[in-house]
């Protein structure tokens, strides 16, 4: 007998016997979820030594020369198209004119391949598309990604049988064909499992010929795009009980596309949220007959529509509202730092305040580390990948970092971003925070079961192997494979214990690193805090078992540790592939500081919670010895970081790209012009406060200064003017708005005509 073989039989046996017993059975939906999608950079952090050279090799996310092309053209045309105001207050909808432009131009099918009569831009071609349309109209830029995120097209090209793509991808292309999904339901959100939308396998007339097919019932609401859509992507439960197709009588979750023309499809009146005006509302489906062929892929993939739906939206989730979330915080950057340098409070720019300096920094901070991890996730769907771990983290903190930088634009611009009107430039951003948080999975679910939840099974390098080898119904088989899981899951667990133990205790000081200047410190800190990861997760697996998925508040402190292992990652690897940038430095600092920070307010949560007492004060030993002790961003940090959105250069510029900039004389473009003009006088300025004068005219009669910078002063001073000033209404235009409104509400929206 080898030692293996004793191993397995003295050893491993009577493990694999009793996890066998004890081990909580996992619903299909749940085990659909996990196979969904790979891993990517996720599975590096779960080993507790990640491999920074790998992360910094990883190829830059890159514009072709026609996605290039397309950004400055059509997108730019696009853009000026657009005015905000007009398109929620007045219109509710996009203007015809731009719905046109937006199919004329494939909008619609930038993810659809050329051979389809698509544009076959990458995913960060479509991140960037929708980055900047985001700038300019949250209505549009939602119109414009969710054909191209989880819809009829992603699934598809994914998953069609070839006469399906050949029938279907065309027409979503060039617009003839307006795609929705219907997969939220009022008795099942989050919960798909509790769906009641059905379809009943049966003999039926479809086109005047007897076929096979589905009698579909439904009530789906919240669809966006679902108002104006030809083309609904279903997703409901099927049954067979006469046994059409065989003994099984339920086949669970399946995916059909119905043309929104057929009888019994019922589109109802639109949804208003958050007076977010894209296309959204609920459908119905009464008896609705289609065949087989309907569903996508076609017969054989009947029953597997979680796990279709799962692997698109690794993708989706991944792209669109982590887009309009970089934009959203990339944008409060400039408007804010624009609009703390020119607003003045007892003669001093209000952008000079400490007080007003820490909300700028955390703007300036969210958009720099948004865009970073932005950047690398588009990168890894570039090369091919679906990381379904990573897409959740880039929803869940995307949005929920969004919010904290509009809510700090908003404190920052106090009365003047209030007041609505034209010039208003950020509350109907406000208003649109919640539907980011809410939409492709509520935040609060993601953060409590799926980021470690999911992670914990799907990026660690042993656990869904024992997890197989456990559920194998060839009982010898699953033996050989869980002893051999189990036993590589022993020696990491054993290699992260002395990691994290001399990673600890040294502070990091010698944890790997790669040569990357002054920013080397900062690996060091994320290879010391990977191991303790580790360790403290298999420990927290090991002593709960399956209870671990019932801690929800244990589960969401990892899962904001492992986010912050990627965000920080993300925001190394941009100032890398930046060129180390010195002056954007400040904007690095900051981000690791306040994820640092975070790192280590959740592993002493975890350890102050964690139900084995015992286990928690041997953590406390190897992985927190000394406490938390990062206390964020320094004031000097902050300072650095607020000056840079502040004054003219080309680190603001980096840290705002491709925001778009409509000389409209509105909002935004007056914002912009005032900005130029005040900081170009800043040479005069010094002039008058170094002879004590503030009043122009004085220092014009004392020959301070030459009257043609008394003429630049001036027009400083109006365009400040302008852009201070806020909108006001006479009663009768406000009862107008009203009015339109009331008038609309009971119309049914389904307007043909736009699609």
């Amino acid at each position: 007998m080898t030692s293996s073989t004793f191993r397995r039989d003295w050893l491993t046996k009577p493990i694999f016997s009793w996890a066998r017993k004890v081990m909580p059975e996992m619903s299909d939906t749940e085990r659909e979820a996990l196979e969904a999608g790979d891993v990517w950079w996720d599975a590096d952090l779960f080993t507790g030594t990640p491999d920074w050279q790998k992360l910094l090799a990883y190829p830059q996310a890159r514009l072709s020369a026609e996605e290039e092309a397309f950004l400055n053209g059509p997108v730019d045309e696009l853009c000026a198209m657009l005015d905000d105001w007009t398109i929620t207050w007045d219109l509710r909808d996009l203007p015809p004119q731009v719905w046109d432009f937006v199919k004329r131009h494939k909008f619609f099918g930038m993810i659809i391949p050329k051979e389809y009569g698509g544009l076959g831009f990458s995913p960060y071609a479509h991140s960037e598309v929708v980055r900047k349309i985001s700038t300019r109209s949250v209505a549009a830029a939602v119109t414009v990604m969710v054909p191209n995120s989880l819809g009829p097209g992603e699934l598809l090209m994914r998953f069609g049988t070839a006469e399906q793509r050949e029938r279907w991808l065309p027409r979503l292309a060039d617009g003839r064909e307006i795609p929705c999904f219907g997969l939220t339901s009022p008795q099942a959100g989050s919960d798909a499992a509790s769906m009641v939308d059905r379809g009943v396998v049966c003999k039926g007339v479809f086109e005047g010929r007897e076929v096979l097919g589905l009698r579909l019932n439904w009530h789906k609401r919240y669809i966006t795009l679902g108002p104006v859509a030809t083309l609904l992507g279903l997703a409901f439960k099927a049954y067979d009980p006469d046994h059409l197709l065989g003994p099984t009588e339920e086949l669970g979750i399946t995916v059909a596309l119905i043309p929104t023309g057929l009888p019994g499809v019922e589109i109802g009146h639109r949804h208003l949220p958050s007076m977010q005006v894209f296309q959204n509302g609920p459908n119905w489906g009464r008896d609705v007959f289609v065949p087989l062929d309907f569903i996508i892929g076609g017969q054989e993939r009947i029953g597997e529509g979680w796990k279709m739906l799962m692997t698109a939206l690794a993708a989706g989730r991944g792209i669109s509202l982590p887009s309009l979330s970089a934009a959203a915080a990339a944008y409060c950057a400039r408007t804010s730092g624009a609009y703390a340098r020119i607003r003045e409070q007892f003669n001093v720019a209000i952008g000079k305040f400490e007080g007003i300096e820490e909300p700028l920094a955390r703007i300036a901070g969210t958009a720099y580390l948004l865009d970073g991890a932005r950047r690398l996730t588009c990168a890894a769907l570039n090369e091919g990948h679906h990381p379904a771990v990573i897409s959740g983290i880039m929803k869940l903190h995307a949005t929920e970092r969004m919010r904290i930088a509009i809510d700090d634009a908003m404190d920052i611009h106090g009365g003047k971003a209030v007041i609505d009107g034209p010039q208003n430039y950020l509350s109907n951003l406000y208003r649109a925070v919640p539907v980011g948080i809410t939409v492709e999975g509520a935040n609060i679910l993601t953060r409590n079961l799926i980021v470690f939840g999911q992670g914990a099974i799907r990026a660690h390098p042993y656990l869904l192997n024992e997890m197989t080898a456990l559920a194998d119904d060839n009982a010898a088989r699953g033996l050989d494979a869980f002893d051999k899981a189990l036993w590589g899951h022993v020696g990491h667990a054993v290699a992260n214990t002395f990691r994290a133990l001399g990673r600890s205790w040294t502070g990091g000081a010698f944890a790997p690193a790669p040569d990357a200047g002054p920013a080397t410190p900062f690996y060091r800190q994320l290879s010391r805090h990977a191991a303790a990861f580790a360790l403290c997760a298999d420990m927290a697996l090991l002593t709960l078992g399956g209870a671990l998925k019932r801690k929800e508040m244990l589960s969401a402190r990892f899962g904001d540790i492992l986010s912050e292992l990627y965000l920080l990652s993300a925001a190394l690897k941009r100032w890398e592939d930046e060129g180390r940038q010195e002056a954007d430095f400040a904007a690095l600092e900051w981000c690791m500081a306040s994820g640092l920070k975070t790192i280590e307010t959740r592993f002493a949560e975890i350890l102050a919670n964690l139900p084995n007492r015992f286990v928690a004060f041997a953590l406390r030993l190897i992985v927190q010895p000394f406490g938390a002790r990062a206390v964020g961003p320094s004031d000097g940090v902050v300072h650095r970081l607020a000056q840079l959105i502040l004054e003219p250069s080309a680190a603001r510029e980096r840290l705002t790209p491709n925001i778009s900039h409509i000389d409209d004389d509105r909002g935004v473009a007056r914002l912009e012009k005032a900005f130029a003009l005040v900081t170009a006088n800043d040479d005069i300025v010094k002039k008058m406060r170094s002879a004590r004068i503030r009043d122009p005219g004085e220092a014009l009669r004392n020959g301070i200064i030459t009257a043609a910078e008394a003429e630049r002063l001036a027009a400083a001073r109006d365009a400040v003017a302008r852009v201070v000033e806020v909108d006001d209404f006479a009663p009768e235009v406000l009862s107008s708005m009203s009015a339109r409104l009331h008038d609309r509400r009971d119309m049914n929206f389904n307007t043909r005509a736009a699609s």
